[in-house]
């Protein structure tokens, strides 16, 4: 009985292990005496971008071989010294994209002999990026705030300033004095509207399972339909996301303003392309998701100027003479109801607004 015991605690604590390894935000890699890789946890298949299945069993030199030479230099004297040591802000080259990471190499021994050797990654970037992401929040709130005070002031006076006219309207006879009574109403009315914009989303998600790419689809057949020229729109899709939570109406209404925002950017006469993949191991403000939803909106106009990058998201800030700037301000508000978030990265002939959405705890699991 006490065999079955221990072969089942045995077989839990492994488990656990495993389980604590995968969670961990951190890269974590063990390799033989040979520097051959016997394993690599969740963070780490992020990191290196290719799976535990076609990963394990490459020696370090085949990993490493495109990055920083101190990785390997790193490794190879943990192995000789037998000491563990630590390297901060290398260059990991992962699919010709540069990652900086810092580093730590740990001697494992067995019966006093080393038998592996437990490499530590943490990538610096990460911390930069959720650093961005929290200002970006922090900024469409702060801004949200002061535009909903501002449109609030603006339409009390309007609401009096537009019925003052009405009543005006109906005490005079000369068809040529009702004439400015109207355009006072009408542009009373145009200014409602854009106050009404300004204050963004004024009711919560209604959120429903769906499928994300139902949503883009609709917005691409939109778009189309709307456009003239010589505009191209290609999509991209990962079938093997999952259905989301989300409000479907909230979500095309976000999706179409950036869409349509970069088709004004290359003024109907480019490439735009959607694209979807699964993100793990996402940062959104202070949470952690193993699990999110990538939308790629990508362009090949001339890009945002530099000076307007990190206030594209404010209200009202547009590089445009006939813009109102709101469109991306509205979008951001409505993916951050759905605890996503949109960031951007633009150079010219390459604009790229990534949408994050997180997939539903249940799908974390799989």
């Amino acid at each position: 009985m006490s065999f079955f015991k221990n072969l089942i605690f045995k077989q839990l604590k492994k488990t656990v292990h495993k389980r604590i390894l995968d969670n961990l935000n951190e890269a974590i890699l063990l390799f033989d005496r040979d520097l051959s890789l016997l394993y690599i946890n969740t963070a780490g298949e992020v990191l290196l971008a290719d799976s535990a299945r076609h990963l394990v069993g490459l020696s370090a030199y085949e990993l490493f071989k495109s990055s920083d030479s101190a990785l390997l230099i790193n490794l190879l004297q943990c192995l000789s010294m037998e000491e563990p040591l630590v390297d901060r802000e290398l260059t990991l080259d992962i699919m010709k994209q540069n990652i900086t990471i810092n580093f730590s190499a740990t001697p494992l021994l067995k019966n006093m002999e080393l038998s592996e050797i437990l490499v530590e990654m943490q990538q610096v970037d990460n911390h930069l990026r959720i650093s961005k992401e929290e200002q970006i929040l922090t900024q469409q709130n702060t801004a949200r705030l002061l535009v909903r005070g501002l449109a609030h002031e603006i339409k009390n006076p309007l609401g009096g300033l537009r019925g003052a006219a009405q009543l005006l309207d109906l005490e005079l006879n000369d068809p040529d004095l009702k004439e400015y009574t109207q355009i006072i109403i009408a542009e009373s009315d145009r200014l409602q509207g854009l106050m009404d914009k300004m204050l963004g989303p004024n009711k919560l998600p209604n959120k429903k399972t769906l499928n994300i790419h139902e949503v883009l689809e609709r917005v691409r057949q939109l778009v189309q339909a709307e456009a003239s020229g010589s505009l191209t729109i290609k999509s991209d899709y990962d079938p093997s996301i999952p259905n989301i939570q989300g409000d479907k109406d909230q979500l095309i209404q976000a999706i179409l303003n950036i869409v349509r925002n970069a088709v004004q950017a290359i003024e109907s006469k480019g490439e735009i392309l959607i694209r979807t993949r699964i993100h793990r191991q996402m940062t959104i403000g202070r949470k952690r998701h193993k699990l999110t939803a990538q939308i790629d909106i990508i362009d090949n106009g001339p890009g945002i100027n530099p000076d307007m990058m990190n206030q594209i998201f404010y209200p009202m800030i547009t590089g445009r003479a006939e813009g109102t700037g709101l469109g991306l301000s509205i979008a951001q508000s409505l993916i951050n109801q759905h605890g996503g978030l949109i960031e951007c990265h633009s150079e010219p002939g390459n604009t790229v607004f990534t949408i994050f959405l997180p997939l539903e705890a249940h799908h974390d699991q799989a």
